[in-house]
């Protein structure tokens, strides 16, 4: 049987979307509170799942919801969020698509900054404001309402597997395990996900490429105890002073990352690249004025978006130490800290890469202080093929919804289980993403356009059709 026997029904799905019905649905997953990172909303996250597996077995689908676990720093098993595995299987003769999306969301502080309660889905202008909206709850959602579409105009034209995780947010310590021990049942011909920015809101986009990530901390000690400034101020090590020191050596005025090693291996970007991404519509400008800022700084000898897509980059996300309480209080600090994450690019070992700053920050680090580097987690880059059929398929399936050619480009953005889905399930990865940079995602105010939402049902639902086709004679 050929998948184009599957494909009843009018060609044109936006006639029969239920975008009222779609937005309720999405709207009740986001007032679930299910941060990941947060031990007291476990129960939170057994929720959220549970959501995912009733929905999914009203669509006729398997469903189960399985416990994970992983190691913890102490080598002891610590336990993990659930897994929503389901299933449905149509003809064996069809490909099968595993569909990938996460249901756990970063925490919503600081809550201050949020217009509307960040689990109370507001409406404003056309979008859904509230934590997951775009990162990941929408997106994911709008695959499992386009099987819903496709199963409301009769039967689906390829098997579907849905594999919806809850700590995507937070590495996702226990998936690769999980992966391990169900390679049989996640066994798919390609696995789509969906968690991430088109270039532009205009602009149908393929993501092929996605930058790896090594996050670190550096642990900086001085004296035994905070100390009065005016006392040891002048002798004692100051660990702030050191940090700031630390940091400031490791890139110099052109951008470049000091780290020895750091750019060994580098893939470099291609001329045919460089060549469709000025194609692309970029306004330097208007990226600024977006984030309101006056000037963009970067790596010296690259556009913005080369150094956004295909360079390696190393920013500071936090950093602590001493007095922070109002007023002023006279003290050298004891310690002081930072968080520090790299973005990696093909030619790039997450391993390799934490290695090196781990052995470099002690030897730029002052005297009179003790330094550790620790790492928190990481993840390979990715990039695929994107003259591949699934790619190719992706790109129709966009130019149905859109009526415009699809834009191939990579994202600055990390998934670090990618690489664990193409190394131990040995399939392709497609990424389609529905969201946008402005949605805002991890941070206050996070939200989903509505016609990003309904359009990005509509897509899931034509991926799979044309999915379907992929491998059939050209007609």
């Amino acid at each position: 049987m050929t998948s184009s026997e599957h494909l009843t029904g009018s060609s044109d799905l936006s006639a029969h979307l239920d975008r009222a019905g779609a937005e309720a649905e999405l709207f009740d997953l986001l007032r679930i509170p299910s941060v990941s990172a947060d031990p007291s909303h476990v129960p939170d996250m057994a929720r959220a799942a549970d959501f995912l597996r009733a929905k999914l077995e009203t669509l006729g689908f398997a469903v189960r919801v399985d416990a994970t676990s992983h190691a913890g720093k102490s080598g002891q098993t610590v336990a993990g969020h659930p897994v929503v595995f389901a299933e449905k299987q149509v003809d064996a003769s069809l490909p099968t698509v595993l569909i990938y999306g996460h249901y756990d969301v970063q925490p919503e502080a600081p809550l201050e900054e949020w217009v509307s309660p960040p689990f109370e889905p507001t409406v404003r202008d056309g979008r859904v404001y509230a934590r997951g909206s775009t990162d990941d709850k929408g997106q994911a959602y709008a695959h499992v309402r386009g099987v819903e579409l496709l199963l409301s105009q009769g039967e689906l034209p390829v098997n579907v597997k849905f594999l919806l995780e809850g700590e995507e947010e937070v590495g996702s310590p226990s998936l690769a395990a999980y992966l391990r021990q169900n390679v049989e049942a996640l066994k798919a011909d390609v696995i789509v996900i969906s968690d991430g920015s088109r270039f532009a809101p205009d602009v149908p986009t393929v993501t092929y490429g996605l930058r790896g990530l090594s996050y670190v901390e550096i642990h900086v000690q001085g004296a035994n105890r905070d100390l009065h400034s005016g006392s040891y101020g002048g002798a004692a090590p100051n660990p702030i002073n050191a940090l700031a020191e630390i940091i400031a050596k490791l890139k110099d005025d052109q951008g470049r990352v000091t780290i020895p090693g750091f750019y060994d291996g580098v893939e470099e970007i291609t001329p045919a690249e460089r060549e469709m991404w000025a194609k692309l519509p970029q306004d330097d400008a208007a990226f600024a004025a977006s984030i309101d800022v006056p000037a963009l700084p970067g790596e010296a000898g690259y556009s913005v978006l080369e150094r956004l897509w295909a360079r390696p980059t190393l920013d500071v996300n936090g950093i602590w130490g001493g007095y922070q309480g109002e007023g002023s209080k006279t003290v050298i600090a004891a310690k002081a800290g930072a968080k520090v994450s790299m973005r990696l690019v093909p030619g790039q070992d997450p391993e390799r890469i934490t290695q090196l700053i781990t052995d470099y920050v002690p030897t730029i680090a002052p005297e009179g202080v003790k330094v550790e580097v620790k790492s928190l987690h990481g993840g390979q880059p990715i990039k695929v093929d994107a003259d591949s059929p699934f790619v190719q398929a992706a790109g129709r399936a966009l130019k149905r919804v859109y009526n415009r050619d699809a834009a191939f480009a990579r994202t600055g953005g990390s998934i670090p289980i990618v690489a664990d889905f193409r190394s131990i399930l040995g399939a392709p990865v497609l990424l389609v993403d529905f969201g946008l940079n402005e949605d805002a995602p991890h941070s206050p105010n996070e939200s989903f356009a509505l016609e990003d939402y309904h359009n990005g049902i509509l897509t899931g639902a034509y991926l799979l059709q044309e999915l379907g086709r992929v491998g059939e004679p050209e007609q």
